[in-house]
């Protein structure tokens, strides 16, 4: 594996081995030797190759444990590293051999790694040491691990701080622009109500509208002719209810 932030992934060689020629024995050469060819292919960096001859070897031998775990190699590459990680986990529940099974748990940290799953990259790396304590390689990515676990959360962290002032500021925002809603409210209430009351005053105004007061002048003025007036009507009545004095006429004979 090409990264230079963490230890390359392990890659598993068959052994020649003495074959007697049988049927079943044929078969077996089948597997392992679709397994060879495949890797032969990923030496070339021919992943997508590499990967077909490996699911062939396992198609005649499904319990291949040089097959099964050079599959996750080469899908891998091919930065499938979800099926990479699927793969690893499968090798490392399978192989008998404590060597396989702690070098399949080491290739799943580092698919995890790549995945940017830095807490299950850990895990992956320590329970690899448990089988290999002295693995060098094993060692270092578990350190990296950790180093970028504990960035991520502190990276969370200031995130989750941000958000939070975030979301204080937006309230904050709200509250103030629902208070300057609520202040021109109330001013347009207020200038209503002003305006209310002025027409009714304007209205009660005009139906009392006070007589223009009199000068002492002209007051004294009205009430002498008033009296002139009354003095007239009285004059009038008296005359009319005067009656004429009787006259004794002498007649002349």
């Amino acid at each position: 594996m090409k990264n230079s932030c963490f230890k390359n992934l392990n890659f598993l060689f068959l052994l020649a081995a003495l074959s007697v020629f049988s049927l079943e024995n044929i078969a077996a050469q089948e597997d392992k030797t679709l397994t060879r060819e495949g890797n032969n292919l990923f030496k070339k960096e021919k992943y997508n190759e590499a990967e077909i001859s490996y699911r062939k070897a396992l198609e005649k031998n499904k319990n291949m444990p040089e097959a099964t775990f050079n599959l996750g190699d080469a899908v891998y590459e091919q930065k499938r590293f979800d099926e990479a990680t699927k793969q690893f986990e499968q090798s490392a529940k399978t192989a008998t051999d404590n060597s396989i099974k702690a070098k399949a748990f080491h290739n799943l940290g580092n698919s995890y790694l790549s995945q940017k799953k830095y807490e299950e990259a850990a895990n992956a790396f320590k329970s690899s040491l448990k089988l290999n304590p002295k693995d060098a390689d094993t060692r270092y990515n578990l350190a990296y691990a950790n180093a970028m676990l504990h960035q991520q959360q502190q990276d969370q962290n200031k995130q989750n701080k941000d958000n939070k002032n975030d979301q204080k500021d937006n309230k904050d925002q709200q509250n103030k622009d629902n208070k300057k809603d609520q202040n021109k409210d109330n001013k347009n209430n207020d200038q209503q109500n002003q305006n209310d009351q002025q027409q009714a005053d304007n209205k009660e105004n005009k139906q009392q509208q006070p007589q223009p007061k009199l000068s002492k002048e002209d007051a004294e003025k009205l009430l002498q002719a008033l009296q002139n007036e009354e003095q007239k009507a009285n004059q009038k009545v008296q005359k009319a209810n005067a009656k004429p004095a009787n006259v004794k006429v002498e007649k002349d004979w």
